[in-house]
């Protein structure tokens, strides 16, 4: 499947726990847009503390869209967002509104700059009988171990995934089993980007300390919100979770503490953990796409003074 990028819409995006809601709703109000949410989990019906999902305060004061899409127990492609994310901001525009994309999955953000071309849908036996074999094996050699064999059949893709990076290793794997051609060749036309200044997508960073300050924060503020509850609630009401939705930050640790596989201290930590290295690997996709532009924040910013930042920057861009 292939789809087309787009070109017309402001996009406010950065690392988890960046502060990109409070600043995206004042952006929005500004312009008189609409928010279109950009985040992967958001996605998932009843799964609010855990994503820290717009509360419904929040999402009173600027339409909000692509919130609350499907259950957790279902799968959702990125292929499926885009789809949806297409027909809503063509919905908005024919309101002469604004569209405006608020989130932190990269993957989206470059599939909605970029277009994209999704693949083959997954094959959960080749990809079963791939982590099977790699559970077998320590860690960091079993991940070499397919960098080393998608070396050999795909070294474009090979140069551009990490070593340890063993989700995107053993899906390019799959791609060149399914179709006998290189995930590389199929996607080449979508890797080139445009430069910042014709765009409108803005990322907010912080200093390392304060945003790892703010990440332990969160993380404390969802355990005392209800966290625990309210995994105990999806798994007793629901289906059980779905792939997606039950490896989510968060949640699958405490699906394991539910599980009695971690203690309370122990599972917070671990979420702490998790979210920074989700944090970090946020900020490296940003870093590779050439569309974006950079909006330094800390404690001590005026909102009123960065969305003017924002919105001064935006209205320069004349998209092409």
């Amino acid at each position: 499947m292939i789809t087309q990028p787009i070109a017309d819409c402001w996009f406010l995006t950065g690392a988890t726990a960046v502060g990109k809601t409070k600043i995206g709703i004042a952006i929005a109000q500004r312009l008189d847009a609409e928010i279109l949410s950009l985040d992967s989990m958001a996605i998932y019906r009843g799964m609010n503390i855990g994503t820290a999902k717009p509360t419904l305060e929040e999402q009173a004061l600027v339409p909000h869209h692509l919130i609350d899409l499907i259950e957790p127990d279902q799968s959702y492609s990125i292929a499926q967002y885009l789809e949806v994310a297409h027909a809503r901001r063509h919905d908005i525009r024919t309101r002469n509104r604004i569209a405006l994309f608020v989130g932190g999955t990269p993957l989206y953000l470059k599939g909605l700059l970029r277009g994209l071309f999704e693949g083959p849908p997954a094959n959960w036996q080749v990809r079963a009988n791939t982590e099977q074999e790699l559970a077998q094996m320590e860690t960091e050699n079993g991940s070499r171990i397919l960098h080393s064999r998608l070396e050999k059949v795909d070294p474009v893709a090979a140069s551009q995934i990490h070593p340890h990076d063993t989700r995107r290793l053993i899906r390019a794997l799959e791609v060149y089993r399914i179709t006998g051609q290189p995930i590389s060749h199929q996607q080449l036309q979508f890797d080139d980007g445009r430069p910042a200044n014709q765009c409108r997508v803005f990322v907010l960073q912080r200093s390392p300390d304060e945003g790892r300050q703010r990440i332990e924060s969160r993380v404390d503020a969802m355990i005392t919100r209800g966290l625990i509850d309210e995994v105990k609630q999806l798994t007793r009401s629901r289906q059980p979770l779905g792939r997606t939705a039950s490896q989510a930050v968060g949640y699958r640790e405490a699906l394991d503490y539910l599980a009695d596989q971690l203690e309370l201290d122990a599972m917070i930590e671990k979420i702490k953990s998790r979210t920074r290295r989700f944090a970090k690997r946020q900020r490296t996709w940003f870093r590779s796409l050439s569309e974006c532009t950079f909006v330094d924040i800390d404690e001590k910013s005026d909102t009123e003074e960065i969305v003017s930042q924002i919105v001064d920057a935006g209205e320069q861009v004349k998209p092409t």
